[in-house]
């Protein structure tokens, strides 16, 4: 029995031509939450772009292969070698959905965060990184140790180009540098100019790696057409359960450097040295960085959200998210206390991730009044992007507020290939009824949230 005839997953239903196509199915659909103020209402999940639900899909896919689960590599069982060639099979669908180069690499990882920390690790010694204060942390944070330039928040993708091209022109051309970009943000949903970034870092010598997290649900991505180095992306955020991850990308830099981490797969020979040490030879390829037991089933559950995504169609998924950004924008135009954040203005093209604050209105308070009175998941703070929304925001880093204040943080909402329009709707239902009305329940504060009372 071979992995693709034993788990060949149903293709997704096509959708009529002309319309909107129908969300994808998730889990959580039928799902009911407690309000303070009595009875019971669906959860509306509005948080995709911190861990989107599991499409169906995916979940079928798991508990296809659950009984077959094995060790992978090394075993001589029959259920660890089903579970290798499914491991690998997840690989060689990760390269296909982003159109990897040839001689790519595909390194399963548990995060996008873990994946640009892997990145990190591997750079060659005095390598310059450029980076945009505008990153979410797992992009701005692992190159400490390295030589890095901070890059100002831009106003507009040119300028974004044009700052990099500035700082890349005074950069010692003898060294390697490497360039960390997004695809979009993750606080405010805006398309970056990848291609037109990574061209600056090729005319200077430089590579680029990009943090796809917030693109890969959304749009397809080439490694090819965008000239990029390197891709991180999480399966958590692509509709994917479990802990995994992806950095995809060149193998030179990879393969030079010692592994990430040190143990069982990791290795291909270990003995006792002369010396009454341990000598080692790593192993090539992405097992150099894979070491321990790998994690098949996130692997095979990531695999099977790119299948899913791609039989959708991106074009079709696009076509559905931008109906839900019109309902959203559309709706929240309706509230003149709420102000959208933006770097690059009101109609810079976005993925479906939006950020905002209401004058008069801690976004803590709002969060939890949506959560408590309308059973409305949606994310409050910073957004692990403290530099990028206190730029947005103009506020104090080190300020404080509680329920009763004015916001010094935002309010995102987020949605994706598994969001119906009556989601949306109440959203945007909800935030109207909240200003012009106020909240019905009393909340404090408590460890710094907001929180109904008792």
């Amino acid at each position: 029995m071979s992995v693709s005839t034993a788990f060949a997953p149903a293709p997704a239903p096509a959708a009529a031509t002309g319309a909107v196509p129908a969300p994808l199915p998730v889990l959580g659909r039928d799902v009911t939450v407690p309000l303070v103020t009595g009875g019971e209402v669906g959860y509306a999940a509005l948080d995709y772009a911190a861990s989107a639900p599991a499409l169906q899909r995916v979940w079928d896919d798991i508990a296809a292969y659950a009984p077959y689960y094995g060790s992978v590599h090394r075993g001589a069982g029959h259920l660890s070698q089903l579970s290798t060639e499914l491991f690998e099979n997840a690989r060689r669908t990760v390269a296909d959905f982003l159109d990897c180069r040839d001689d790519d690499q595909v390194i399963f990882t548990r995060s996008t965060t873990d994946s640009l920390n892997l990145l990190a690790r591997a750079l060659p010694a005095g390598c310059e990184v450029f980076v945009f204060e505008t990153e979410h942390h797992a992009a701005l944070l692992p190159w400490r140790a390295a030589d890095v330039t901070f890059l100002d928040a831009p106003r507009s993708p040119a300028a974004a180009v044009r700052t990099l091209q500035r700082a890349l022109a005074a950069r010692d051309t003898a060294r390697p540098a490497l360039v960390c970009v997004t695809g979009a943000s993750n606080v405010t949903g805006e398309l970056w100019p990848v291609r037109e970034l990574a061209a600056a870092a090729r005319a200077s010598g430089a590579r680029t790696v990009l943090d796809a997290a917030q693109l890969v649900p959304h749009q397809a991505v080439s490694v090819r057409e965008l000239d990029v180095d390197w891709v991180a992306f999480s399966g958590h955020k692509l509709y994917a359960p479990f802990g995994s991850g992806v950095l995809a990308g060149r193998a030179d830099w990879l393969g030079a450097a010692e592994p990430y981490l040190a143990g069982g797969g990791a290795s291909r020979t270990v003995a006792r040295g002369a010396d009454g040490g341990v000598e080692v030879e790593w192993q090539d390829g992405a097992a150099r960085h894979e070491a321990g037991s790998p994690n098949v089933i996130g692997a095979h559950a990531l695999a099977s959200a790119c299948r899913a995504l791609t039989e959708a169609g991106p074009e079709a998924l696009a076509v559905r998210e931008r109906h839900l950004l019109g309902l959203l924008r559309a709706g929240l135009a309706e509230v003149p206390e709420v102000r959208v954040l933006t770097l690059f203005g009101e109609d810079a093209p976005r993925v479906g991730v939006l950020s905002f604050v209401v004058d008069g209105w801690n976004s803590s308070h709002l969060a939890a009044a949506l959560s408590a009175e309308y059973g409305i998941g949606v994310r409050d703070g910073l957004f692990c992007a403290h530099p990028l929304v206190h730029a947005l925001l103009g506020t104090d880093p080190a300020g404080r507020a509680g329920c009763g204040t004015g916001s010094l943080n935002a309010v995102r909402v987020s949605f994706g290939a598994g969001t119906p329009d009556e989601d949306v709707l109440r959203f945007v239902t909800a935030v109207r009824e909240l200003v012009t009305r106020g909240a019905k329940w009393t909340y404090r504060t408590e460890n710094g949230r907001c929180v109904p009372e008792s």
